[in-house]
């Protein structure tokens, strides 16, 4: 492996609203389109990549049980959103030339194989980018949590977490103005204050698998190499 690359292998998780780019709704093909550059300039630092993707762009499940229906079924329909992603991620990939291979915690095999880890790590090994989709699989859970999981399935050195800002803050820093921005954090920290970088049960397993999370903001030009690298501004979150 390349000497640039602090980590052998890693977990990327990026949501359904950094696809947005600058739209409202669905997908910005240009955006896919750097996101995969980004990736495939992290295949060539030598570092084995897999991409868990959301799908809050297209459908959030939760938002049916917010409306008084079904929580299960909306949290089917989320997952459906996230296979979406995922094959217009696989082919964005596949377009530049990057081999590709998406994976479905939900069983949809006209579309994609279902997931297993035996096989996503072989696909892995053999240098394919290794997309997940369809979250864990499973209703009430989120797909940071499905990040997590697969984190730990694949062997990841550290799951990196793609947001719309440069790191973990004390608040919104959108709206507070005198939020303040943290460079490093334990889970600790982040389950005992609450603080917005994944939902508890992803930190907690990650703590569990001693998995780093560095969250960074893919809105940055060449963000996600610099991260795979050690360096840029990011927050990473450890034991301590």
């Amino acid at each position: 492996m390349s000497g640039d690359a602090a980590y052998r292998r890693v977990l990327l998780k990026i949501s359904g609203e950094a696809l947005l780019g600058d739209r409202s709704h669905g997908i910005d093909p240009d955006m896919m389109e750097r996101v995969a550059a980004d990736i495939g300039a992290v295949r060539e630092l030598g570092t084995e990549i897999g991409v868990v993707v959301g799908g809050g762009n297209i459908f959030r499940g939760i938002e049916v049980a917010r409306s008084g229906g079904d929580r299960v079924t909306g949290d089917h329909m989320g997952m459906l959103a996230t296979i979406m992603n995922g094959l217009s991620l696989r082919d964005a990939l596949r377009t530049s030339d990057i081999p590709a291979t998406l994976f479905s915690g939900l069983s949809v095999p006209s579309v994609c194989a279902t997931f297993t880890q035996r096989e996503a790590t072989a696909a892995m090994a053999a240098g394919q980018v290794v997309v997940c989709a369809g979250g864990t699989g499973n209703p009430f859970f989120t797909t940071d949590s499905g990040a997590a999981l697969r984190a730990a399935e694949l062997g990841c050195d550290a799951l990196l977490k793609a947001t719309q800002v440069d790191g973990v803050y004390s608040a919104d820093p959108k709206t507070h103005a005198d939020a303040t921005r943290y460079d490093r954090l334990t889970y600790a920290d982040v389950l005992r204050d609450g603080l917005a970088v994944m939902d508890a049960a992803a930190v907690a397993l990650a703590r569990d698998n001693a998995i780093p999370i560095v969250v960074f903001s893919i809105r940055e030009p060449d963000a996600l190499v610099k991260v795979v690298q050690g360096r840029g501004l990011a927050t990473v979150v450890t034991a301590g």
